[in-house]
């Protein structure tokens, strides 16, 4: 085994092998076929930088013992915890590992379908969790995690603010975020699994050296939708359309079946196609409609119909397949 530039808070080196990921301030190992969260430790890391990442470690567990809720099916879409100690987070292990590398490596591309359906989960699962009075503020597709039967699980909220349970969701506001923000950033995740290209969002784009808030960026800095087959409920999250979460899984949920933009494009490109051919080919098409009427006429219906079918068939292969 070789040694990473981690350390366990023992100063023990961690195998390579061990290592599923990490982060500013923790590293994710695999033991046991569990994933386990601990302070992130490099051997020249200082005691006050240790302390500091575990002190971060264990405001993400109190974040994860509100979430985990078994009552609710939504709670599904957050990463199971197993385990908690003070220097340790003990999750399930995601085979498929975070959204972002699974894209990158995937041997068969996700279809729309398969896409539209993390989106609702996603959706499902930001409601839950701002139900819980919890606002996360670092979403991003490497913080999904893919289960082995496809389902998306959210994790890590090391930069996640746990309020009041009486709190205003739709009016909470610590130090800048709000719920707009974590909505327009599960846009930038669509955007990213849509067009394959990261949605880079900069809240602190314009700040005064001694303003620390967080602003969602004006449009203009935010990339183009035209074309993508969802791009309307991407400008929705980006615009404050949705106001809450609830709203943005309601209009996912009614354009469920619209997969569309995309399907009916391709069937009216097809559509087209046949148009062009019939009106470039027409005195070609109507004499070979008039011989095989006459053939028809001569030879009988079976052989009639067989021929008016080869004919749709050659006409369709055309269509799809013209010649070069």
């Amino acid at each position: 085994m070789s040694s990473s530039p981690f350390r366990n808070l023992q100063s023990d080196p961690i195998p390579t092998e061990q290592i599923i990921g990490n982060g500013s301030s923790a590293v994710v190992l695999l033991q046991n076929n569990v994933a386990v969260k601990t302070p992130l430790k490099y051997l020249w890391s200082s005691d006050y930088e240790v302390e500091a990442n575990t002190d971060s470690l264990r405001r993400e567990q109190d974040v994860y013992r509100r979430l985990q809720n078994p009552e609710d099916s939504r709670s599904t879409g957050v990463v199971r915890c197993i385990d908690f100690s003070p220097e340790s987070t003990v999750l399930a292990y995601m085979p498929n590992g975070d959204l972002r590398t699974y894209l990158q490596r995937a041997k068969y591309r996700p279809s729309h379908r398969q896409k539209f359906t993390w989106f609702q989960e996603m959706a499902r699962t930001l409601s839950y969790i701002h139900d819980r009075r919890v606002l996360i503020a670092d979403i991003a597709t490497r913080n999904f995690l893919v289960d082995s039967d496809l389902s998306i699980k959210l994790c890590d909220f090391s930069e996640a603010s746990l309020l009041s349970l009486d709190s205003n969701m739709e009016d909470v506001d610590d130090n800048g975020y709000t719920t707009q923000i974590d909505i327009g950033f599960l846009g930038a995740v669509m955007y990213e699994v849509v067009t394959g290209t990261k949605c880079e969002v900069d809240l602190f784009k314009d700040n005064a050296p001694t303003d620390g808030r967080a602003y969602w960026p004006e449009r203009r800095f935010l990339p183009s939708t035209e074309g993508s087959w969802i791009g309307r409920v991407i400008e929705g999250c980006w615009n404050g359309e949705f106001r809450n979460a609830h709203s943005l899984l309601e209009t996912l949920q009614s354009v469920e079946l619209d997969l569309s933009p995309f399907v009916v494009s391709r069937v009216a490109d097809f559509l087209l196609r046949v148009k062009d051919y019939v009106r470039d080919r027409l005195f070609t098409v109507f004499l070979g409609t008039l011989g095989l009427t006459v053939f028809g006429l001569m030879a009988g219906r079976k052989i009639f119909l067989d021929a008016i079918g080869f004919l749709s068939i050659s006409v369709l292969s055309y269509c799809i397949f013209p010649p070069s």
